[in-house]
């Protein structure tokens, strides 16, 4: 099949736009069949078309189309009927978006919409090919991340550099990352992760004030600190070490000296309590010390039944007399002290004591 990716803008797309039993659905001067015989109906609900529109009007890039040559000399869209009608049908007056029809915009936002360029793969081929690679894209086709679109946004030199870097199958990143960082580096997803930890979130705010810079130094220097400064500190490696992220704690500990042998000793010991069911939280736990990161097991209904009987219904903290809905479980000796999440160890008290207690 023969391919060719062009772009063709949303004003020469909707000329001649028609929907109706006889002639079909037409576009392009009449030249593209916008829902040839293989295609699905019109699926799309509100939200979803006005989500194309939105796309479209903060000049985002829709995903890339494919018309199919026909016999008679005609393209078919083969992929991208539910958008191209979208906004064939905004244009054409059939829908409005926030009480705006297209015919309430102002002359610049119209033309802005009919100046928007949509790519499109030209393909030349039989009907069988034409049938296969609808198969194809749709059963393979996948939505763009977040970071594809961004990637489209903030072009130049800066995010080439970077993609080498972050965005290759078996780049420099991905192979120095790869237990530590979840993701594949083809979607986007280790440049993500990169500058997310880089920007503290502010992902796009980083990716404009870096997009004329010569070079990604700066975000591959930081990137691979942050992972060697992982594998220095934390010396054995584990499973639950891939996903943490590594950049809060690089950023507030990076700079102090550990002894990585007591480290592991610890990390193992909690590794096998049964009490901490989140593993993943050790890490960032004996580095800060803040036991929400372990979400340490809580006590069962029948634990918390039986030290309820065995109380009477009275709070030790504050001597009064409680229905069961009204007390919360607390340990008697700490977890962190060394007491464990089990009958023996589990002590109800009244919500206002509990509370109290745990905002001290």
């Amino acid at each position: 099949m023969d391919i060719k990716l062009r772009g063709i803008t949303i004003r020469e797309i909707t000329n001649g736009y028609v929907d109706n039993a006889v002639e079909g659905v037409l576009g392009w001067g009449g030249l593209l069949n916008i829902r040839p015989k293989y295609q699905r109906e019109f699926v799309y609900d509100n939200k979803k078309r006005s989500a194309v529109i939105d796309t479209v009007q903060k000049d985002y890039p829709l995903n890339v189309m494919y018309w199919v040559k026909g016999d008679d000399g005609m393209y078919e869209v083969m992929d991208g009927q539910q958008r191209t009608i979208s906004f064939c049908q905004y244009v054409g007056g059939d829908f409005t978006i926030n009480g705006k029809a297209f015919h309430n915009l102002t002359e610049n936002e119209q033309e802005q919409i009919l100046d928007y360029e949509v790519m499109v793969y030209f393909c030349d081929g039989d009907v069988r090919e034409k049938l296969d690679w609808f198969k194809t894209i749709n059963i393979a086709g996948e939505k763009l991340t977040p970071q594809e679109l961004r990637n489209a946004v903030y072009t130049g030199a800066w995010l080439s550099h970077a993609k080498t870097i972050f965005s290759k199958p078996n780049c420099p990143a991905y192979l120095l990352s790869k237990d530590y960082v979840k993701g594949s580096p083809i979607r986007q997803q280790v440049f993500e992760t990169a500058l997310d930890w880089k920007s503290d979130g502010n992902i796009e705010e980083y990716m404009s004030d870096n997009q004329h810079a010569p070079n990604a130094n700066e975000l591959w220097l930081y990137f691979k600190g942050v992972v060697e400064w992982a594998k220095l500190t934390f010396t054995v490696y584990r499973k639950e070490m891939k996903g943490i992220k590594w950049n809060e704690l690089f950023n507030e500990y990076g700079d102090k000296l550990f002894d990585t042998n007591e480290l592991e000793q610890q990390i193992k010991k909690l590794m096998m309590d049964d009490d901490v069911t989140k593993k993943s939280g050790v890490y960032p736990y004996v580095l800060t010390g803040i036991e929400k990161y372990l979400n340490i097991r809580a006590f069962s209904s029948s634990q918390k039944r039986e030290a309820y009987e065995r109380q009477d219904g009275i709070c030790p903290v504050c001597g009064e007399g409680f229905e069961y809905e009204g007390m919360e479980g607390d340990h008697v000796t700490p977890w962190h002290a060394g007491g464990k999440t089990n009958s023996d160890n589990c002590k109800m008290l009244c919500v206002d004591c509990n509370r109290t207690k745990s905002g001290k």
